[in-house]
């Protein structure tokens, strides 16, 4: 009998032991404490949303082959030509320069009237946001800003609303447009910037 009594007694000190250290891990307000992570754990990894453009990427300069103008455009990019026209794609994104003459340089309102309508017909989904002028190193600039889908991808067959950025610089009867392309919600006004302001022109 006594050695039943033993281990009895032994029993519920165990049990209350147990409990004891069952508690050891609450708080005073009785919540649990996180565990730590395992050393071993993954961390997660930062992604852009599509269409960003890296903020470490690094501009090289491209001179216009009739000498009219220099600008930066992204390292890397994929160069294409079309007549006197070149476009620098990435992805979602481009660069397309070309020049047309002009006699007088232009503005908000001959913009409006002349160059939206043209291409209001030749894009899809066509939405105007503004017309203004804008301030650059080589000088005043008219900006058409508007947002169209892009055009059909051949692997796909599907479109990208894009938010396209058209710059037109002007000087002694020559028009360089500056067309900037890219995915509607990127968040690529730092590039932009840097490409239209690196815009000079020589001679």
């Amino acid at each position: 009998m006594r050695h039943r009594r033993s281990v009895l007694v032994l029993a519920i000190a165990l049990v209350a032991a147990g409990a004891a250290l069952s508690g050891c891990g609450s708080s005073e307000k009785g919540e649990t404490k996180d565990s730590p992570p395992a050393s071993g754990a993954p961390q997660p990894v930062e992604t852009n949303p599509v269409g960003d453009i890296p903020d470490n990427i690094a501009f090289v300069a491209f001179q216009y082959p009739q000498g009219k103008f220099e600008i930066k455009v992204p390292e890397g990019w994929a160069k294409s030509t079309e007549g006197k026209t070149y476009v620098f794609t990435d992805k979602l994104n481009s660069v397309r320069l070309e020049t047309v003459p002009a006699a007088a340089a232009p503005t908000v309102a001959g913009a409006r009237a002349g160059e939206v309508p043209p291409l209001q017909a030749a894009a899809r989904n066509f939405s105007l946001l503004k017309v203004s002028t804008v301030h650059r190193r080589a000088g005043d600039a008219v900006v058409i800003t508007y947002k169209a889908d892009s055009a059909v991808d051949p692997v796909t067959n599907k479109v990208v609303p894009d938010a396209v950025e058209r710059y037109e610089f002007w000087r002694a009867g020559t028009e360089v447009v500056v067309t900037l392309s890219g995915p509607v919600g990127a968040d690529n006004v730092d590039p932009w910037r840097t490409v239209t302001d690196s815009f000079r022109w020589l001679g």
